[in-house]
């Protein structure tokens, strides 16, 4: 077998050598040519402008600008690590000054007075005169010598140490070296029938205008093309897993609809299930007698039901002689859980359980020999549930909550706890596009309650600025008065110094201190407490011993306080849509009516200001999902993909790029069932692409926010 030059180590490329070798390594996980290849610029910029210095200023100046100008004196200044550099240049309309602090004696002798440059970087303005930090520059006649192309040049992400010692420049300039070697080389692994019909540049042509645009056109197809080989590969897998699942037949069966679920559906449902609930129900009733393992995602909006979905499937399971585990992030999801099953199964004979990282010795030993014996027919837990020595009778079925919380391979290893994989229901309460979701979790069934149970208050959302605390105050003595309790969540725990918003160690005190009513009682939870702490802390507040809760996003979900009517969000700016709706969704769980305020500060942006609008225009969790994507788009919404650790997406995202994902996936689709195992000549070169997204692929929305 040949050897192919992008496999070769990027030390051995000009300007590179071992010690940056190693940085380029451990910063950004670059060893060889084609890691450097696929080190994509995040962002372009056009150098085909030439200002003059009058056209410069605070208001119409580019992020980046490029100017000609002659140098007409230099300067040191300052001591030791304070000691910098100045070149002050005109161009007849203006003047500026170039600033270094590091490599002075170097940049020093690249300048003669006199001369004419072309100088290009950020500009900043000190007094309303222009300056520039380590800027580029490069002598006049060098620069209008260059090949004239598109004029994009690309910015490429770095770290701190890597940019002091290569920074975007050196990047471009190393990959710029080492095309040579590689020009010619790059196969193609896409087949030239699917190239032709979707309209795909080759490889190396689209590698070629990633790093060099050729011009704003070819740089599109380039971009398209990348993404098109990133979404293809990680369809690929979902769709071979979801074909050689959907096609085994090893899947439990639940032949029956017996006594536990009868009972728990005739006498003990809270209240009447809603058509949503109904048809969810149904399609994991025929999941579990079609043989085939069931793999199920559960979209539902905050309260609209998931948890009596999930334990009337898990009553199912122990109808056909199974057991079932439900496994949540935290340890008060957990136990919320835990005493809402318990309560709403009394007396009907089933043991239930629940295993958690705090549970003491002698309740854990306990616990683990009836679920091996048999005993436990549900068991409800944290991670503490994928521990080895946690081993089940017969499991049959599993319930993942906020199954984005938990990495695949903590997942997976649930399934392993029986000989035969159990069913499987996953859900979740960040609400997305139904359309997107069937696509993002390709290798799953969905499902979504789209309704919420009758008698549902709307919950009343307002805004306030920061201006207008006392009328806040006042409105949340009342409320404590007719005997109500509130929420006020905070975005940190301790005061930032780069972060002039408000924390939870500031409101607590303030609230203790300010507040107009003297027989109030406040607690306070948050990520950093003793588990024991944080426990008592949700024990005043649920028995009524505390008015207020003063916390942190912890209780985003778990907690469930029927005469909870207040949430109060500090510094609502700082939170994502789905944060909000799910710590709105905390409140509303009574019969009375029930508030969300947003507080901000006096100036926003215009996109926080876009949030904080939508918020108090809808409480449809799937609407606000689909204001996410509009307002906020690549950058905030992540689409990072997990195999166990991250699949590194370096340029698709499944959010914004979701028209491409559904057409790979229709593509996958169609090429699996021609070829499932890619024997076609034509096809063995994707076995490459499969290979470098194989794993179990999922879209991690932790990170919405």
């Amino acid at each position: 077998m040949l050897h192919n030059p992008l496999d070769n180590d990027i030390k051995f490329v000009s300007g590179v050598g071992e010690v940056r070798a190693k940085l380029l390594d451990r910063e950004i996980g670059v060893r060889t040519l084609r890691d450097m290849l696929y080190h994509f610029p995040f962002r372009y910029i056009d150098r085909t402008q030439m200002y003059r210095i009058e056209q410069i200023n605070e208001h119409s100046a580019s992020a980046y600008v490029q100017f000609r100008a002659k140098v007409t004196g230099k300067n040191f200044s300052g001591e030791g690590r304070k000691r910098r550099f100045s070149i002050f240049v005109s161009d007849g309309t203006g003047t500026a000054e170039l600033l270094w602090f590091q490599g002075i004696k170097w940049v020093e002798k690249r300048f003669e007075l006199g001369r004419e440059y072309v100088i290009f970087g950020r500009p900043s303005f000190f007094r309303g005169e222009l300056s520039m930090v380590h800027p580029e520059v490069e002598l006049v006649e060098k620069a209008l010598s260059r090949k004239v192309e598109s004029g994009l040049q690309g910015i490429y992400s770095t770290t701190e140490k890597l940019s002091s010692a290569l920074g975007t420049k050196g990047i471009y300039n190393i990959i710029c070296s080492l095309w040579g070697s590689v020009q010619g080389h790059i196969e193609d692994y896409m087949p030239e029938y699917i190239r032709q019909r979707y309209g795909l540049v080759s490889l190396e042509d689209a590698l070629y205008n990633i790093h060099f645009p050729q011009s704003q056109e070819r740089l599109r197809q380039a971009q398209y093309r990348l993404k098109f080989d990133e979404l293809f590969g990680i369809q690929l897998n979902i769709q071979s897993r979801h074909s050689s699942r959907t096609t085994s037949r090893d899947g439990f069966i639940f032949n029956k609809v017996g006594e536990f679920f009868n009972t728990f559906y005739n006498t003990r449902l809270p209240f009447p299930l809603t058509g949503a609930q109904k048809r969810v129900i149904k399609e994991i009733r025929q999941d579990t007698v079609s043989g085939v393992q069931m793999n199920r995602l559960l979209q539902g909006d905050v309260g609209s039901g998931k948890t009596v979905v999930a334990l009337m499937s898990m009553l199912l399971a122990v109808d056909n002689g199974f057991q079932a585990c439900m496994m949540a992030p935290t340890e008060i999801l957990a136990r919320q859980h835990y005493a809402t099953i318990a309560r709403m199964t009394e007396g009907m004979g089933l043991r239930i359980a629940i295993l958690t990282g705090t549970s003491r010795s002698k309740e854990r030993r306990e616990v683990l020999q009836a679920l091996a014996s048999g005993e436990i027919n549900i068991l409800i837990g944290t991670h503490a549930l994928i521990e080895e020595r946690v081993q089940f009778d017969n499991l049959g079925f599993v319930v993942i909550d906020e199954q984005h919380r938990f990495g695949v391979e903590q997942r997976a290893r649930l399934w392993t706890k029986n000989s035969q994989p159990p069913h499987i229901l996953v859900m979740t309460a960040t609400p997305i596009p139904r359309t997107l979701a069937m696509t993002l979790y390709g290798d799953l069934d969905v499902s979504v309650i789209d309704e919420l149970p009758p008698g549902r208050r709307p919950i009343r959302t307002v805004c306030y600025k920061d201006s207008a605390r006392l009328r806040l105050f006042g409105f949340m003595r009342e409320q404590i008065r007719l005997g109500r309790q509130i929420y006020v969540v905070y975005p940190l725990i301790k005061e930032s110094e780069k972060a002039d918003y408000k924390n939870l160690q500031e409101g607590f005190e303030a609230i203790i201190r300010d507040f107009p009513l003297p027989d109030y009682r406040v607690s306070a939870c948050h990520g950093q407490m003793k588990p024991a702490d944080k426990e008592e802390s949700m024990r005043q507040f649920k028995s009524g011993e505390a008015d207020i809760l003063v916390a942190t996003s912890v209780i985003e979900v778990g907690v469930d306080v029927p005469n909870a009517t207040v949430m109060v969000i500090e510094s609502a700016e700082r939170f994502g849509l789905a944060q909000m709706h799910q710590l709105r969704g905390r409140v509303g769980r009574g019969g009375e009516q029930s508030f969300c305020i947003l507080m901000s500060g006096e100036k926003v942006s215009r996109e926080s200001q876009a949030r904080l609008d939508a918020m108090c225009e809808t409480t449809d969790g799937f609407r606000l999902a689909e204001l996410d994507l509009k307002l906020r788009g690549a950058g905030d919404i992540n689409g990072t993909l997990q195999s166990g650790s991250a699949i590194d997406l370096k340029i698709a995202n499944p959010t914004l790029d979701h028209q491409i994902l559904e057409l790979t996936k229709q593509v996958a689709i169609s090429l699996l069932d021609a070829d499932p195992t890619l024997d076609d000549v034509r096809h063995r070169p994707l076995r490459e692409l499969k290979q470098r997204y194989a794993g179990e692929q999922e879209v991690d929305f932790s990170m919405i926010s």
